[in-house]
């Protein structure tokens, strides 16, 4: 039998069995779970007598019959140990929101979930990851990417993304000027002051200082040949600085297209796809 540790989930839960038992004493039902042939599937058990549930893990003989004997079993969460959810909403094949509806303090949450399907996640203990994004819109792009991505993942082990905002807003209040420019449009973006938009290319420069990161500048140069009068720089690489020992994802406007690892970050471009916050956050976890 494989070893189990924190985080695991049966992959693909169907060799997750629900099964009515005699008993949960674990000596009589590990006897009674060996004296009865499987589906040649399952791997775990999830024993029910009454209200309350155990989980026993298999190890099933050798053969391609549909139904073959077991040689070993183990008990790895008895009743006191074991909790039990329904949840229509969960996806039972989804990590992330097996970890979410876990139960405190119990070593297995077993979770009924969509389509009545059953999977469980032993000792939840869900991977942290900071996710770097400017703000407004709220909720951020890659924010709501990297959600998006856990809700749907099947491979990834239990995230918890732990949001990290660079504000506008506030970095405007930090550096007072009469007239801002902002690399494009956004809701929420409401200042005591003149605003413009570099995207909907001003006919002229002005006085205004740039809200921006250095792709904006260059395109602000390019516009027209001469540089912000003053820039505050909004790059979530300059603010967050050398990488440190925190697993974090963030996105940079120099990066045309595909991810990149910085130590214990990966950055992903600006306007990244779907896939590639996915695959960054695979490897931020690898």
């Amino acid at each position: 039998m494989n070893e189990i540790g924190p985080n695991f989930i049966a992959r693909p839960y169907r060799g997750v069995s629900v099964q009515e038992v005699p008993t949960l004493d674990p000596e009589a039902l590990l006897r009674h779970v060996r004296s009865r042939r499987v589906y040649r599937r399952t791997e775990f058990i999830v024993a029910v007598h009454g209200e309350r549930q155990a989980l026993v893990q298999l190890e099933r003989e050798p053969g391609d019959e549909i139904l073959v004997g077991v040689r070993a079993a183990r008990v790895l969460a008895g009743p006191d140990e074991l909790a039990f959810v329904r949840d229509e909403s969960v996806d039972t094949g989804n990590a992330s929101q097996l970890a979410a509806v876990a139960v405190p303090g119990a070593l297995v949450t077993v979770v009924e979930g969509r389509y009545q399907h059953v999977n469980f996640i032993y000792a939840p203990s869900p991977v942290r990851i900071r996710v770097v994004e400017v703000v407004p819109p709220h909720p951020p792009k890659l924010l709501d990417m990297a959600r998006t991505v856990l809700a749907y993942d099947e491979d990834l082990p239990p995230l918890a993304l732990e949001f990290v905002p660079i504000d506008l807003v506030e970095l405007a209040a930090a550096h007072p000027a009469g007239h801002y420019l902002f690399p494009c449009r956004s809701a929420g973006l409401e200042l005591d002051a003149r605003v413009d938009f570099l995207d909907a290319g001003p006919p002229e420069a002005a006085d205004w200082t740039l809200i921006g990161c250095e792709r904006s500048r260059q395109i602000h140069a390019a516009l027209y040949g001469a540089e912000p009068h003053a820039r505050v720089d909004f790059c979530p690489l300059q603010i967050e600085g050398p990488p440190g020992p925190e697993r974090t994802l963030l996105k940079c406007c120099l990066r045309e297209r595909g991810i990149e690892r910085d130590g214990a970050r990966m950055v992903v471009p600006w306007g990244a796809s779907l896939e590639e916050v996915r695959a960054a956050l695979k490897e931020l976890v690898a």
